[in-house]
């Protein structure tokens, strides 16, 4: 929300899998480019939250069937591609691109998948739940997530990424 560093001081900024976390994502952009020289390059990716783009969402969607509140970006809606391009053009870039990133990751295994997603997650929220909880939502994730052969488990996830250039 406030950069530590002079106007026009770097040739380019990069946000990434931040802007949906930044209480103000206007205001957070707008930091990006006043650090940012003229003629230099802006840009940001974001998990597409709304159309459930994100690594976590098979954690979030067995929170809730399970009735426990997971925690969502609080920025959630400028995931949209539309939003992007509305406050970039709003903080007066250029040259502004959009493009979708798809990815995957492989993890070696449920626990593997367990450890990097779930109990590693920033919300925390696994630490939160009861012994009975906790063993429930794994027995869910487990069943929903497809293994292949050897036990890996895949996940695909998708990120809105955008970029302009600050007016010289």
């Amino acid at each position: 929300m406030a950069l530590p560093y002079e106007a026009n001081r770097f040739d380019v900024a990069v946000m990434a899998l931040v802007l949906f976390f930044v209480p103000d994502p206007r205001k957070g952009a707008s930091e990006m480019v006043r650090v940012t020289k003229p003629d230099g390059l802006i840009a940001s990716y974001t998990w597409d939250v709304l159309r459930g783009g994100t690594p976590t969402q098979p954690l979030w969607e067995e929170l809730d069937a399970l009735g426990i509140p997971a925690a969502r970006p609080p920025s959630a809606d400028i995931s949209r591609f539309e939003a992007l391009k509305a406050l970039w053009a709003e903080l007066g870039l250029r040259e502004i691109e959009t493009r979708e990133l798809v990815v995957e990751r492989t993890f070696a295994d449920f626990d593997d998948y367990w450890l990097s997603m779930v109990v590693s997650s920033p919300s925390g929220i696994v630490g939160k739940l009861s012994d009975a909880e906790q063993t429930e939502l794994k027995r869910r994730l487990q069943a929903r997530l497809p293994a292949s052969a050897s036990g890996a488990i895949t996940v695909h996830a998708s990120a809105t990424a955008i970029k302009g250039r600050k007016a010289a």
